[in-house]
């Protein structure tokens, strides 16, 4: 396979919840775009893990079934697929880690590949447990030429409390520089690209305040139901599936100040004092709705207390509105709107910011001067871009 630019170290990636949405629908479409840009090593191998009883082969099929034949380029998928294995195990069951130590011990032996990246894509009660399980087993422990990873998909707990005690758990096993806390929100083109945008722009940097930007909008809305996650999302609803991690990301990025450097602990900390200087939000600048039945297409479509795995009575949000105010120099007096729901009238990922008007209306009675502000517009999906 050819290959563009620097490939990534020989390892193991281990997925923890091989059979889930998480890896069926994000995990595999990007490890595949990586394989076609050369992006990984020819030593990768990838064992996915899951309770579910089946074959090697049985996965990469359900897998392959997903994936559009017209635009799928068959060589680069036999080569990712033939570095593929299915481990079935419970993640509660010591066996599971036993086997999985003996698999990653055997590709050290026999391909020189010890290092390990274990993504838990598995729903958020598992992280704890399936950590400790990997500590027990001592799949967490590393050497000089054998470095271990892991990644944690949000949620990061459901509030502060618990948060924090499950960082206390993992921090019991993995030192800090083992772990990898993401939101798979952040791998979009568009929002990769929204700190260039602001930072090494000498147009929009200048204008980025409250002096020339009315307000801002960021909005995130599907028009899907919750489909067979009714149980996930009794759990969460839309504010804690939506706001703390992908709305607030896009938020620091429209709103952090320049970090001194593009590090890791540079950024975060210009982003935790964004979040810091939120004001807290009052009833009156919430929203919360729900969808209900109605025809989409000409076809019926049930409310959400009609969904599987979903109370009769549940008074969970799938719809959630909120107006923020930042206390900084920068942003004091400038509200950021946002917005995440289900079933709306539109699929759409954006972030709008918008400028003010001219401050002296020079071409007062023409049709110039009731033109509508200037907005900027960021699009994140479905189809990514500026305007």
């Amino acid at each position: 396979m050819a290959t563009s630019g620097r490939a990534a170290p020989p390892a193991t990636i281990v997925i923890f919840g091989a059979a889930g949405d998480l890896t069926k629908r994000l995990l595999m479409p990007a490890l595949y775009n990586l394989a076609k840009s050369g992006a990984l090593s020819d030593k990768l191998a990838i064992v996915g893990v899951d309770h579910n009883d089946r074959s090697t082969e049985d996965w990469i099929r359900t897998l392959s079934e997903l994936r559009d034949p017209k635009t799928l380029d068959a060589a680069t998928w036999s080569w990712l697929t033939g570095r593929m294995q299915f481990l079935q195990g419970d993640f509660l069951d010591p066996d599971a880690y036993k086997r999985l130590g003996q698999l990653l011990a055997k590709r050290q032996q026999e391909h020189g590949v010890g290092s390990a990246l274990f993504y838990m894509a598995v729903a958020d009660r598992f992280f704890g447990p399936i950590i400790e399980h990997l500590g027990k087993a001592g799949l967490a422990n590393q050497s000089e030429s054998a470095w271990r990873r892991v990644i944690i998909e949000k949620p990061f707990g459901h509030d502060l409390a618990s948060a924090k005690a499950l960082n206390a758990q993992i921090l019991k096993v993995l030192s800090e520089d083992q772990i990898y806390r993401i939101d798979h929100f952040l791998g979009k083109e568009t929002v990769q690209n929204i700190q260039v945008l602001r930072f090494a722009n000498g147009i929009f940097e200048p204008l980025w305040n409250r002096d020339h930007i009315d307000h801002v909008q960021i909005t995130a809305a599907e028009t899907v139901g919750v489909e067979t996650r009714g149980r996930f999302y009794e759990q969460t609803g839309a504010l804690r599936d939506m706001v703390p991690s992908h709305l607030f990301q896009l938020l620091a990025m429209i709103g952090m100040e320049p970090p001194s450097s593009f590090t890791a602990n540079a950024v975060r900390n210009k982003e935790t004092e964004l979040f810091q200087a939120i004001r807290p939000v009052t009833p009156s600048d919430a929203v919360r709705g729900q969808y209900g039945p109605g025809t989409i297409d000409g076809k019926p479509v049930p409310g959400y207390r009609q969904e599987p795995n979903v109370a009769p009575d549940s008074s969970t949000e799938t719809y959630v509105g909120l107006k923020l105010g930042i206390d900084t120099w920068r942003w004091a007096g400038v509200p950021f709107y946002m917005r995440t729901g289900k079933r709306l009238a539109t699929r759409t990922t954006e972030i709008a910011v918008c400028f003010r008007h001219a401050p002296y209306g020079l071409f007062r009675d023409s049709p110039v001067e009731r033109l509508p502000p200037n907005i900027l517009l960021l699009r994140i999906q479905p189809d990514d871009g500026l305007s």
